[in-house]
């Protein structure tokens, strides 16, 4: 009597029964995450209520900005990227777990910062040049303005030794499967920062609006003006505090997960050869990076110096701060959904590349892009309805009360960017497991290449107003052909990532995200049309209203098309939420 061997589970239910368990393990980092960013979003509301949008903003958030970029350069792509895989590899097959190796690698990589973070604060002055429009460094009327970003940027610089510490603790964490305090700490930065936004607006109160009161002009604390040496401390320290606390709250969570530093500085033959080989092009990859975003920085800097020219009833000038607010409100999707989605998959990303499960591989990568976009769509496709409703409630308070509205259109834009974005973050986490950092390289110097010349094309003998907009344009088209590279790349490399079963589903998914989206304009207008009330009242009742029902359209609708990954979405949220 012969017997039927059991089948084993096909591709299609092992993605779905992996799928489910990286969306479990994503779901605390997607708490965190999410307090994260909504602290993130209060630290943003203050400091426009503080700065304003325009020039006077500009040259502290630029000079905030710079310590991520450096660090990112330095060494995040390395961190970030080859880490994870490096040291999952070194946990197999070290005989001490990985131990040794990961004691080695936080040695060096401390050193290393220490010693970078000294030399760029001693180099501040030159630093500037790169990130600031020329006429800071030629005009006498913004020598003042110049001398408050160098200041700031000395004050913010140490921030690159914290933020490199920062994500080497998190990323040693993660190899062992502990994702959700490396989530949760931003909110300690956010808080500090909160706090001394608070303190500066206590001492200092918000800048004056230049536009509303032009006598005011060329004051430390008008929105067109530069800071005075308490103002540069206060904000410049509180800043860097905020990012020092945030790694400092990772250091017990290492022993707890059981990893135990003892410095060492044993490197020579230590295992660190191949990680440094991976690691030269990701840096080349970090590098191409940061040189068209050090374009953009340069370039939105120019909107603001364009603001000295005078106000316009037609909006004002947009530079570095409405760029990046705005990308910061459109990013908060994909914080909270694709980096943790995107995070609990690499280590098993790393174990089927290891395996030579090609196929695993795959499934991992289409099932997860499948259900990042069942979150990341709809939202994209529903913020230039709720756009300027949101910004006039995040910003339509203090020195951004009468520029809030400068905000509305960059944000817009950046909702089709960021689905672009997304697509392509998801796929370099499948070449990083499979040690393609190479190709890597090769396909962000396409995107770059985009987004400089676009970004160049674009904003040449424009209005200042039009300064913001214009980049998100260059970024989301730079973007849209990073991913469509990244996925043909990748298909080839892999065997296939069932194409025309993404398109399909993508088409479903789109259709019910244009009618939700449909209905949230219509109610949107009507609120508008028929609301008693004026002002940032309506703008409130409007845009939850306006969500709601578009909640709820898109949730009847996917369930009448039957697109399964946002009924596992609500599953997973109702069954946590159960369970507390």
């Amino acid at each position: 009597m012969s017997t039927v061997p059991e089948k084993s589970p096909g591709p299609e239910k092992k993605g779905h029964e992996e799928q489910g368990g990286i969306l479990n393990a994503s779901a605390v980092m997607a708490a965190g995450t999410l307090f994260s960013r909504l602290s993130g979003l209060i630290r943003s509301v203050l400091l426009a209520a503080a700065l304003g949008t325009a020039l006077h903003a500009d040259l502290f958030n630029i000079a905030n900005t710079i310590p991520n970029m450096l660090y990112i350069l330095l060494a995040g792509g390395v961190f970030n990227a080859v880490l994870v895989p490096q040291l999952v590899r070194a946990m197999k097959s070290d005989a001490d777990g990985g131990e040794a190796y990961t004691s080695r690698l936080i040695t060096l990589a401390a050193l290393f910062l220490a010693g970078v973070t000294a030399v760029l604060v001693v180099a501040a002055p030159w630093l500037m040049r790169l990130f600031l429009d020329p006429a800071f460094f030629t005009s006498p009327d913004l020598a003042a303005h110049r001398d408050s970003a160098i200041a700031f940027a000395r004050y913010c610089l140490p921030q690159v030794f914290f933020y490199g510490m920062f994500v080497l603790a998190g990323q040693v964490l993660n190899s062992r499967r502990v994702f959700g305090p490396m989530m949760w700490a931003p909110i300690a930065n956010n808080a500090i920062a909160i706090a001394a936004l608070g303190a500066y607006l206590w001492f200092f109160g918000g800048a004056n609006d230049v536009c509303a009161n032009p006598s005011l002009a060329g004051g430390t604390n008008s929105t067109l003006g530069p800071y005075s040496s308490g103002q540069e401390a206060l904000l410049g320290l509180g800043s860097t505090l905020g990012i020092a606390v945030q790694f400092l709250i990772l250091v017990p969570y290492l022993r707890r997960a059981g990893f135990t530093f003892s410095p060492r500085f044993d490197f020579k033959d230590a295992g660190l050869t191949h990680t440094l080989k991976l690691g030269v092009w990701t840096v080349l990859f970090v590098i191409v990076n940061q040189i068209a975003y050090t374009v953009v920085v340069r370039l939105a800097s120019s909107g603001a110096v364009r603001s000295l020219d005078g106000c316009s009833d037609s909006g004002g000038a947009t530079g570095y701060t409405v760029y990046s607010t705005a990308f910061l409100i459109a990013m908060v999707p994909h914080s909270i959904a694709t980096v943790s989605l995107a995070t609990a998959m690499l280590p098993r990303l790393s174990a089927f590349a290891a395996d030579g499960d090609l196929r695993g591989l795959a499934t991992s990568v289409t099932s997860t892009m499948r259900t990042t976009y069942a979150l990341i769509l709809p939202f994209a496709l529903l913020l230039p309805v709720i756009s300027l409703d949101l910004v006039h409630i995040g910003f339509g308070y203090g020195a951004a009360s009468s520029s809030y509205r400068d905000f509305a259109p960059s944000l817009a834009l950046f909702g089709v960017g960021i689905v672009f974005f997304t697509s392509h973050y998801l796929l370099l986490r499948a070449f990083y497991a499979l040690e393609r950092n190479r190709l890597v390289f090769f396909i962000q110097c396409a995107i770059a290449a985009a987004n400089i010349a676009l970004a160049w094309l674009l904003t040449r003998n424009i209005s200042a107003a039009d300064t913001a907009p214009r980049l998100v344009i260059a970024y989301t088209c730079a973007y849209a052909v990073g991913a469509c590279i990244s996925f043909y790349v990748l298909s080839r490399l892999v065997g296939g990532l069932a194409a025309n079963q993404l398109v399909g589903y993508l088409v479903r998914l789109g259709a019910c995200a244009v009618a939700a989206a449909g209905v949230a304009w219509l109610t949107t207008t009507g609120v508008h049309t028929w609301s008693p009330w004026g002002g940032w009242t309506t703008a409130l009742v409007s845009l939850f209203v306006s969500l709601g029902v578009a909640v709820l359209a898109f949730l009847a609708l996917t369930r009448a098309l039957r697109v399964r990954e946002v009924g596992e979405i609500v599953a997973t949220l109702t069954g946590r939420l159960g369970r507390r």
